[in-house]
């Protein structure tokens, strides 16, 4: 419905003739402004609300617990390979772990394995490339969540989560105490409501920026821009592939397809896979939506960790295969 109605507004209010750079570009900032911020509204709203009836402690308790050491992790992981969600749309629930006390290291590696590996993009591998490659990219993805959570989650840098973050979670964790086991009344519906639409304030404009840069680079970037920087020759195209892939913005089934057409074109498996992961889990858009509830020393720490291991996977991949 929301791909309709950007259609509809780009072509038939609009009349911008289809396929053209600029009807690209706002089509994709319509329909992608429209999902992130409804998906922004509706993930706090049920993660506000969930703190009424989840024991949500108990799911903090256990994934700090360092008896089930590196399990935290894992599941994180797990969770995150299943929800279905870009770097973008998968932010509000960062923030909700966030609030709810579950470890920035943890909560973390959710963030990284979220748009990296999900259900779309484990059929499209399979029909691509095959069950070997799609189960060693799955086993890829989870590790560089579960490693590059571990060691954000080691370098203590919970200091620079943005204040208003803690404010939150500390309002709710003082109304917890006092009320007790709550019970669904239209104050609490109204308190929810508010705490949801309040967040989205916050972040909607960061929200509308990002996906601005990222309809521009969707609309503007040359066809073919990349297949000239990272061929088989280069011994830094891993690397550059990476650098060149983060002001990019796509999730997993919308670069999967432009992964096949650069190795078809003799680029190395491992190279376009390290571009794909960078497209998809590392973005000039998130790091403004992320701007704004981190602060710039940990959003470049996330960042290096990430792409480090991205890099290595992508060395990985060209060995292997």
């Amino acid at each position: 419905m929301i791909q309709k109605f950007a259609d509809w507004l780009t072509y038939d209010i609009f009349g911008l003739v289809e396929y053209t750079r600029i009807a690209d570009a706002i089509n994709f900032f319509i329909y992608d402004s429209i999902k992130i911020i409804l998906l922004l509204l509706v993930i706090t709203y049920f993660m506000s609300l969930m703190r009424y009836y989840l024991p949500i402690e108990k799911l903090r308790d256990f994934l700090a617990s360092r008896k089930f050491y590196g399990l935290d992790y894992f599941l994180a992981t797990i969770f995150g390979a299943v929800t279905p969600f870009c770097s973008c749309s998968s932010i509000p629930l960062f923030i909700g772990f966030v609030k709810a006390g579950i470890p920035l290291g943890v909560t973390f590696a959710f963030l990284i394995t979220s748009p990296l590996v999900n259900e779309v993009a484990v059929v499209m591998f399979l029909s691509l490339f095959g069950v070997k490659i799609t189960i060693i990219y799955v086993i890829a993805g989870i590790l560089i969540g579960m490693i590059g959570g571990v060691i954000l989650g080691k370098m203590k840098l919970e200091r620079y989560v943005e204040e208003y973050v803690w404010k939150i979670r500390q309002e709710n964790g003082a109304r917890e105490q006092e009320e007790g086991k709550k019970k669904l009344t239209p104050e609490v519906l109204k308190a929810v409501s508010r705490e949801a639409l309040g967040l989205t304030k916050k972040i909607g404009l960061y929200v509308l920026i990002g996906v601005g840069v990222g309809a521009l680079i969707h609309g503007y970037v040359p066809e073919g821009f990349f297949e000239k920087y990272i061929t088989k020759e280069n011994p830094f195209a891993v690397p550059l592939a990476v650098i060149l892939a983060i002001p990019l913005y796509s999730n997993a089934s919308g670069v999967i397809p432009i992964i096949q057409s650069l190795v078809a074109k003799g680029i190395p498996l491992g190279t376009a896979m390290a571009f794909m992961m960078a497209t998809v889990g590392l973005s000039l858009p998130e790091a403004l939506i992320l701007k704004r509830v981190i602060k710039l020393p940990l959003l470049v720490a996330f960042f290096t960790v990430v792409a480090i291991g991205m890099i290595l996977i992508g060395y990985g991949f060209n060995l292997i295969f």
